[in-house]
């Protein structure tokens, strides 16, 4: 097993993610399932995103998801699947993809050596995921690897952030943070959406939200003027830290140098991503 240097694992995921995150944003997203008959957004996503689970209900999504609100899922899932199929919502969903990553990147970076060495170290790390107790990673791993460079960079990118969010959602449950709990708590941490995303997002109200809010007052884990308490704080670093540990088995099967490359390319192509207008301006506050 390979020693990686200090929280090598979260630099990598973290320029790896927009990778994968900028195709929510993405029109094409939305033009490609909205010729399957899927037109309101949050359908979109729940459609796109949940797809690999099969002809699912709300309820399996909620648990998967875990932060958005039980209501909102429910109206879309498992109604979208009278419309569409989830087979039928996978291609579109990787045609989407492949348009709007040739769009954001540009053509020459799409075709570019970097791009397809990103790809190849990106599944290479992939071959370390577990399935086990990580339904939605397991889910989209069972979708075959593309040949095009541009989408196995993505869909390895995907199995990446699913493999850590599963993880992640383990924890939550276990530092007792329900999934509104979970988002607010995010939201006042260095790395989280503004509240307004996060809630339009996720379904909650701005009453839920002040009620969650009150519910970390009461565990002395956010101040008055809603910023994380230093035992707030301790409990997100923790969260993260211990993340990065249940998350090392991908970035160790590639291997330090590897991890660095990948971190290095990835940087890149993320760089143009923001660049480029791929993420709304107010997602996250200006810190």
């Amino acid at each position: 097993m390979t020693s990686l240097p200090e929280r090598a694992v979260r630099r990598c995921y973290r320029v790896l993610n927009p990778l994968h995150s900028c195709t929510y944003f993405a029109p094409e997203t939305a033009e490609e399932l909205g010729q399957l008959g899927v037109k309101e957004p949050r359908g979109v996503y729940f459609a796109a995103r949940s797809a690999p689970l099969g002809r699912v209900g709300a309820a399996v999504v909620t648990a998967t998801f875990y932060g958005f609100k039980h209501e909102l899922v429910a109206q879309h899932l498992p109604g979208v699947w009278d419309v569409t199929t989830p087979e039928a919502a996978i291609e579109a969903r990787y045609t989407a993809v492949d348009a709007a990553l040739h769009r954001l990147l540009g053509a020459d970076a799409a075709a570019s050596a970097e791009l397809a060495e990103a790809a190849e170290l990106a599944v290479r790390a992939t071959e370390a995921c577990s399935r086990a107790a990580r339904p939605l990673y397991a889910a989209h791993a069972e979708i075959p690897i593309p040949q095009s460079p541009v989408l196995a960079l993505w869909h390895a990118t995907t199995l990446l952030r699913e493999h850590r969010g599963d993880g992640h959602l383990a924890l939550l449950v276990d530092a007792e943070l329900d999934g509104l709990e979970s988002v607010v708590s995010h939201s006042a941490s260095d790395h989280g959406m503004n509240p307004e995303w996060a809630r339009e997002m996720r379904g909650w109200s701005e009453e839920e939200w002040a009620a969650a809010e009150d519910r970390l007052r009461e565990r002395g884990l956010l101040a008055a003027d809603g910023t994380l308490t230093e035992a707030g704080s301790d409990l997100r670093k923790d969260l993260e830290n211990q993340t990065d540990r249940l998350d090392r088995a991908p970035y160790e099967h590639l291997g330090a140098a590897g991890v660095e490359r990948l971190t290095e390319l990835a940087s890149t192509f993320a760089a143009t991503l923001v660049a480029g207008g791929a993420f709304p301006a107010d997602l996250f506050p200006k810190r």
